[in-house]
């Protein structure tokens, strides 16, 4: 099973690089556009979707909006970034949200026992994801932007994992996901720190106004933003009994197991970016 991760992510690992530094921007839209809508396919077993075309019409739901967004931002060259940040503020506002459902789960059956309501959390924060990535591509020097936010979240899930193995006593979420502790957060965020720190010792010149402060506040909101993701995910999940999201990636169980703090971290880090003033 190790080996089987292990080759997994090498493979996700290579086809994410080979996007960035080889595709073109409109084409690494429609990549991640065509990512956010197989992560809709598996999120049908969220809402109990059983047919197929069902499915199809969710997945199908979520690239129409990526396009409507794509069209009516203009994200393709000249439109502003900031005609975005409102909709990034609006999702950023839904994941802080969520800290009070995974506080007081499993309270709130009545609202997450609706499969309309689970249906449109897919949506929104599944196109909320795409547009977070675009507006990160868009940025100067946009994949590497882009593969900060994926070291952070990375950073976050590996400090959590070794700091949480040899340290953890205290659950995090016990109902939701037994094997996360507050030692494995904090060691998660002090990661991130370390990760952070890194970034800004060595910005391009043209962004050396950003504040190695505003950047470790940055960090750290996706870092925890990424947890909230991950928690939210397993939340859905527990709801409807499942373990996985589906079974596409051998050792890892399905797309949206692997997307969900991505899902969580990328509109926070999106926005904090411009709030920096990157």
């Amino acid at each position: 099973m190790l080996r089987q991760r292990v080759m997994t992510a090498l493979v996700l690992a290579a086809a994410f690089l080979a996007t960035l530094l080889l595709a073109p921007f409109p084409v690494q839209a429609i990549i991640f556009a065509a990512v956010a809508s197989a992560g809709a396919w598996e999120w049908g077993n969220l809402v109990v979707i059983r047919s197929s075309m069902g499915r199809l019409a969710f997945a199908a739901s979520v690239s129409l909006t990526c396009a409507f967004l794509w069209t009516k931002l203009d994200l393709a060259a000249s439109g502003p970034l900031s005609a975005g940040q409102p909709l990034l503020a609006g999702s950023a506002f839904l994941w802080s949200t969520m800290l009070v459902g995974l506080k007081y789960y499993p309270g709130g059956g009545w609202l997450w026992g609706r499969p309309w309501i689970r249906g449109l959390m897919g949506w929104l924060i599944l196109s909320a994801t795409w547009l977070a990535v675009v507006f990160c591509l868009r940025l100067d020097f946009g994949p590497l932007v882009l593969f900060v936010m994926i070291l952070t979240i990375a950073a976050a899930d590996i400090g959590a994992y070794f700091v949480g193995r040899r340290y953890g006593q205290h659950l995090l979420a016990q109902a939701i996901s037994p094997g996360k502790t507050w030692e494995g957060f904090w060691g998660g965020l002090v990661c991130v720190a370390l990760l952070t720190a890194l970034v800004w010792w060595n910005l391009p010149i043209s962004h050396m106004h950003l504040s190695l402060v505003s950047l470790l506040a940055l960090g750290l909101a996706t870092a925890g933003a990424s947890v909230v993701g991950d928690l939210t995910v397993s939340l859905l999940k527990r709801q409807v009994g499942l373990k996985d999201s589906g079974s596409l990636l051998p050792g890892h169980g399905g797309l949206l197991d692997r997307l969900d703090s991505i899902c969580g971290a990328a509109p926070v880090f999106a926005l904090g970016l411009l709030l920096v003033g990157y």
